[in-house]
C-alpha cells in the first residue's frame, strides 16, 4: 500500500455517505483507545452503530480504514490551516495563523498523533506520505514568499519548511498529546518569537 494510492470512491447517496463517515470517525475513537493491532472491525462497527457486513462495503479490511483514516485527517488539516493563511498579507503573518490553526486543530483530534506515529510500522509509505506531502506544500508557500522578498532566501525552502514542521511536532507533542488542555498561550508566543527571528523578522521582546 502507498500513501498517496487512490482512495475508495465516495459514495453517491447521502445515506452511504454519512455510513462511511461514521466508521471512520468510530475508527478514530477505536484505534486512539486500542491501537491498530489490538483495535478490530467489530469494535469500529459497535462504536459506529452498523452491522459488522456493512463495514465490508466501504472498506476491505482494518488496514485500509486506518489509511483512509490518516489520509483524510491530513487533508481536514492541510485545508484548514490553507483556508486560514490565503488571505494574510506576509508569509510571517502566514505562519502564525498557520501555527494556530495546526494546535487547534491537533486539538480536536488528539489520535491524529498516534495515528501518524502508529503509520511508521502499519504502513511506512502512509507514513512518509503523510510528512512528504505536508513538505511539498509548506516549501511551495515558502518559496513564494522569498520570491516575494517576504523573507530571506538564505536557507534552501524546503529545509526551513521541514525544520518548522519540527517544531510544530514537537510542541503539539508535549503540549497536546502530552497535556490537557492544548498549547498554552505564553508558549505560544515564545514559539513564534522564535520562529520570527529565525525566519528574519523584526518581533518585540
Amino acid at each position: 500500500m502507498t500513501g498517496d494510492r487512490t482512495a475508495p470512491a465516495l459514495p453517491q447517496t447521502e445515506r452511504g455517505r454519512a455510513t462511511r463517515q461514521a466508521i471512520l470517525d468510530a475508527a478514530e475513537q477505536v484505534f486512539d483507545e486500542y491501537t491498530f493491532d489490538r483495535a478490530s472491525v467489530s469494535e469500529i462497527t459497535r462504536r459506529a452503530g452498523v452491522a459488522h457486513g456493512t463495514f465490508y462495503l466501504y472498506f476491505p479490511d482494518k488496514k485500509s480504514v486506518f489509511a483512509e483514516l490518516v489520509r483524510s485527517l491530513s487533508h481536514g488539516l492541510r485545508h484548514a490551516i490553507a483556508e486560514v493563511i490565503e488571505d494574510e498579507p506576509d508569509r510571517i503573518a502566514a505562519e502564525r495563523r498557520g501555527f494556530e490553526v495546526f494546535f487547534d486543530y491537533i486539538d480536536e483530534h488528539r489520535s491524529f498523533y498516534k495515528l501518524v506515529g502508529e503509520s511508521e510500522f502499519v504502513d511506512p509509505d502512509l507514513y512518509r506520505w503523510y510528512y512528504e506531502r505536508f513538505g511539498q506544500g509548506y516549501t511551495k508557500g515558502i518559496e513564494r514568499a522569498v520570491e516575494a522578498g517576504q523573507i530571506p532566501g538564505d536557507i534552501d525552502p524546503e529545509v526551513l519548511a521541514y525544520c518548522l514542521m519540527g517544531i510544530g511536532d514537537f510542541i503539539g507533542m508535549r503540549y497536546v498529546l502530552w497535556g490537557d488542555r492544548g498549547v498554552p498561550r505564553s508558549v505560544f508566543e515564545d514559539v513564534f518569537r522564535f520562529i520570527a527571528r529565525g525566519m528574519g523578522a523584526e518581533v518585540e521582546g
